[in-house]
């Protein structure tokens, strides 16, 4: 059995989920990273970074890993679709083609090369792009045109006085970023507190609390009903997959729902177990759908009503 490191905490929890259901996947079926390479078409440093939550990992990779390993490749598409989803919401757009960033291209180039050269054995990978944009030799050309005699620019030159300014422009959008993202913080907004005193805290003060399961542990559920529909206050999610082995305040919200509809799904603990997914096939089947099981899309409108 693998000794897998832990995941980043500011991973989305749709992308946690999908992770380690990747995870138990690869562990159950034996196979090292090695192995995995040489039976797919990327490479072992690739798929360390997919099974660690470094990079989303292509819905090509995930199909290939459930082949591989023997499984059905259907559930794990769905929770690569909406991990999928997560993971676009939380990485800014990129800039429209051909246009540059504040500050000129340098920076660009510094956080490309901060990010890390791709992997050429990584069919998700792009492949370096060459740099077209005015080089050493258009660079060159405007600055023989404006030297002065003997190769030297006049003191005080339009070009010295905006290179600061440049410089200047560029740490300015950058703190100006970086503030809005700690006071937005678009990778915790499906988070919930936990326990009671922490969720009535989290919604006065905006504090949030990452789920970590302890032996032993339950919530409880007060539900309201608010303009989405029900809600016991520990998650807004209405398409997150829950199967089996799922954890997090998504299962935990699924749970008070059950209990509210009249379905145990044993205690509230925030892991998908056999009581759970008992208490979701009766609501599935009460509901007319398709009862695996499986908390989707469609079993989150029949818990919202």
């Amino acid at each position: 059995m693998s000794r897998w490191k832990a995941l980043p905490e500011s991973l989305d929890q749709r992308v946690r989920q999908l992770v380690v259901q990747l995870r138990r996947l690869k562990d159950h079926s034996g196979l090292s990273l090695v192995s995995l390479a040489a039976r797919t078409s990327y490479s072992k440093s690739s798929w360390e970074r997919y099974l660690n939550g470094k990079k989303l990992p292509p819905r090509e990779a995930v199909a290939a890993l459930a082949r591989v390993c023997g499984a059905d490749p259907t559930r794990l598409l769905a929770l690569h679709e909406v991990a999928a989803q997560a993971w676009r919401a939380d990485r800014p757009a990129p800039a429209p083609h051909g246009a540059e960033p504040a500050g000129g291209a340098a920076p660009a180039r510094e956080t490309a090369r901060a990010a890390g050269p791709p992997d050429p054995d990584d069919p998700a990978d792009p492949a370096d792009t060459p740099d077209t944009g005015g080089g050493a030799g258009a660079g060159g050309g405007a600055d023989a045109a404006g030297a002065g005699e003997g190769g030297r620019r006049p003191a005080g030159g339009p070009r010295a006085r905006t290179g600061p300014l440049v410089v200047l422009a560029a740490l300015g959008v950058v703190v100006v970023a970086a503030v809005a993202l700690l006071i937005v913080r678009p990778w915790q907004q499906d988070a919930a507190g936990r326990g009671t005193a922490d969720t009535a805290a989290g919604r006065t003060a905006g504090a949030v609390t990452a789920f970590t399961h302890r032996v032993g542990e339950t919530f409880d559920c007060h539900l309201t009903r608010t303009p989405g529909g029900l809600s016991a206050g520990r998650s807004r999610t209405t398409t997150a997959i829950l199967g089996s082995g799922a954890t997090g305040w998504d299962v935990v919200e699924a749970q008070c729902l059950l209990h509210h509809h009249g379905y145990d799904p044993g205690p509230v603990d925030g892991i998908v177990g056999e009581h759970t997914q008992r208490a979701v096939k009766r609501l599935q089947a009460g509901a007319g759908l398709p009862t695996d099981g499986i908390v989707g899309p469609d079993t989150w409108k029949v818990l919202r009503r």
